[in-house]
């Protein structure tokens, strides 16, 4: 019955075999309803397995490729790849594997070929992911049907791993450390372990009424904010929340609240201490400059360089580019200038460790003349402010009226730079309730004021002499009961609030150029502390003293330069500081590091032409 179907099938669709056929009775070159026949046979079978393995198929006639266009090998490789990644995109079951590549798409009449599209399977046929992952056993159980052995994916299924023991319980927190294995913190850095110390009892600071406000727009899981902490990066994350909450007006002093808060104060700061450097020196205009100042910025008896270097200079010399240039030479790139200002031949600079710019606010200048007769100004003030974190800082040098009984003019020039010194102008005073209009010190949680006060000693010089002879060690209390300025702060007139350093070095002035002899000159200068360095805090013990001496090495003036070195208090802050964006001079920074390149280089051929000149002798 059905060889005669396929006979008249044969007789209508050709013309070699007239009469209905058998396929038995083919027995010499098939005709073309028996090639018909086969690709029938051929096509059950496909449709029933899918899966079944085939044999490589015959060489394509030229021609009937991609569409009947002739097609090289590489466009070959490149439409399989295609079809391969659509149907692992188009299959629900994620059946695919790297074996069906191999596999070649054939169709009986076809369609497949012309179109480069796999054939899509039924539903029914598809296979489950149940049966990719039971174990053989249960496959076989299942499907022991012979009709559906086809059926069989042709790839081998293994059987399902069996865990050997318990999983260990979890927390229940959803930030545990277990969960979050990429963001461990090694517990041998200190910085995170401080990090991680810290918890929501750090946040010991009293919340102000202002602050009440911002506590809801404020992060409070710090649990979660902590587990997100990378071990790359000692930087806070910053959620998308609290930047559209925060206004950033009122500002805030909490511990996780503040740009400048206690966290980030505690992360750079642990003990809460900045180490600043103070010096002063009257230069006596002169016009060559000391050719190294590591004695002055970097002594060696310090075990570490300080965060801040503060200089101030009176009767500097002419070029005050050239100053500023040296001092950046002798820091090196540790330290960039943040800021200086003039008055005259009044110099005030300001150098900051370069990683701490960025919490420094925007610096603000003032000068004040006490001479307004003189054409050149050498006498006054000059005064720098700035914040830094929280704290507040105000660092004035200044030169007073020189004469050995003018005691009551340098009064006066003392009046008149705390009156008309402006300062603060746009930065927000830490603590208004404290600050007077009368005097710009108090407007300042730390005062640091420094110079040539040229207050003398009230003796005769060959007494002062005497005295010195008879000092022995770093005693200078005989010589120091009769200093004017010690006298005259005790009566409370001048310097109000200030204190001093112990001192335990010789005067300071006036000493012949280049040597350590005091004045030899006719008008023979009596010996006197006319350098000094004071300072005044908003509240007691903020600012420890570390180290106050002077520079014996630096001759090139009369007078020797004084060094302070001083660990002060800091505070969190507060949103409302302007923040300086980390500016500095960064034409002088480069110009700086240049130039110590060049004497390190000359240095070198020095060494090198040494060594080539030496000559060593030999017995023959």
């Amino acid at each position: 019955m059905n060889a005669g179907g396929r006979g008249a099938g044969g007789a209508a669709g050709g013309e070699s075999c007239g009469d209905p056929c058998s396929l038995a009775s083919c027995h010499e070159e098939p005709s073309v309803n028996c090639r018909d026949a086969l690709l029938d046979e051929h096509n059950k079978d496909a449709k029933l397995s899918p899966f079944q393995p085939r044999p490589p198929s015959l060489p394509k006639p030229v021609g009937l490729g991609m569409g009947g266009k002739n097609i090289s090998f590489d466009e070959k490789v490149r439409g399989r790849r295609l079809r391969n990644s659509q149907e692992s995109l188009t299959d629900p079951g994620e059946t695919g594997s790297s074996t069906d590549s191999l596999k070649e798409d054939t169709s009986s009449n076809g369609q497949g070929l012309a179109s480069g599209r796999p054939l899509d399977l039924p539903p029914m046929e598809t296979p489950s992911f149940r049966i990719r992952t039971d174990s053989f056993s249960e496959t076989d159980n299942e499907h022991s049907d012979p009709s559906k052995e086809r059926l069989k994916p042709s790839r081998i299924i293994l059987s399902p791993l069996q865990s050997t023991g318990t999983y260990p319980p979890l927390e229940n927190s959803a930030a545990s450390t277990s969960l979050r294995t990429t963001n461990r913190i090694d517990r041998d850095c200190l910085d995170y372990s401080a990090v991680g110390r810290r918890g929501r009892g750090s946040e010991r600071l009293q919340r102000k009424l202002s602050d009440s406000r911002l506590l809801d727009t404020m992060v409070s899981d710090n649990d979660s904010v902590h587990s997100m902490k990378s071990t790359y990066s000692v930087l806070n994350p910053i959620r998308p929340r609290d930047v559209r909450n925060r206004s950033f007006l009122e500002g805030s002093v909490l511990g996780n609240g503040a740009l400048l808060g206690a966290e980030e104060l505690d992360r750079y700061f642990p003990e809460r201490r900045l180490g600043i450097y103070v010096a002063t020196w009257n230069m006596q205009g002169g016009k060559g400059l000391p050719c190294n100042l590591d004695d002055l910025l970097l002594p060696t008896d310090t075990d570490f360089a300080q965060d801040v270097y503060v200089i101030g200079v009176q009767e500097g010399c002419p070029d005050r580019r050239e100053w500023e240039i040296h001092l950046q030479e002798t820091l090196g790139p540790y330290y960039v200038m943040l800021y200086a200002a003039a008055h005259g031949v009044l110099y005030l600079t300001v150098f900051v460790r370069r990683d701490l710019i960025w919490f420094c606010s925007e610096v603000e200048h003032a000068t004040v003349t006490t001479r307004i007769i003189s054409q050149i100004k050498t006498k006054g003030a000059v005064g720098i402010g700035f914040t830094f974190f929280g704290t507040s800082f105000l660092f004035i040098t200044s030169h007073f009226t020189s004469g050995d009984s003018k005691v009551y003019e340098r009064i006066l020039d003392y009046n008149k730079i705390i009156e008309a010194l402006a300062l603060p102008r746009n930065l927000p005073d830490t603590n208004p309730y404290r600050s007077t209009t009368s005097d710009v010190t108090t407007r300042f949680d730390e005062v640091f004021w420094f110079g040539d006060f040229n207050f003398r000693l009230n003796k005769a010089r060959g007494e002062v002499e005497a005295i010195l002879n008879q000092v022995t060690g770093a005693d200078m209390s005989p010589l120091l009961q009769h200093d004017q300025l010690l006298k005259e702060m005790k009566e409370g007139s001048i310097f109000k609030g200030f204190q001093e350093a112990s001192i335990y070095f010789p005067p300071t002035y006036k000493f012949d150029i280049g040597c350590d002899v005091y004045d030899t000159t006719t008008k023979q200068r009596t010996p006197s502390y006319t350098d000094r360095i004071l300072y005044r805090n908003r509240q007691a013990d903020d600012i420890k003293v570390v180290k106050y001496m002077s520079c014996l090495s630096i001759k090139t003036s009369d007078h020797r330069p004084v060094i302070g070195m001083f660990q002060v208090k800091l505070r969190p802050g507060r949103d409302n500081i302007p923040l300086g964006a980390g500016q500095f001079d960064r034409s002088l920074y480069l110009e700086g590091i240049r130039r110590r390149i060049t004497r390190e280089l000359n240095k070198r051929e020095a060494a090198m032409k040494i060594q080539n000149n030496s000559t060593v002798c030999t017995i023959s």
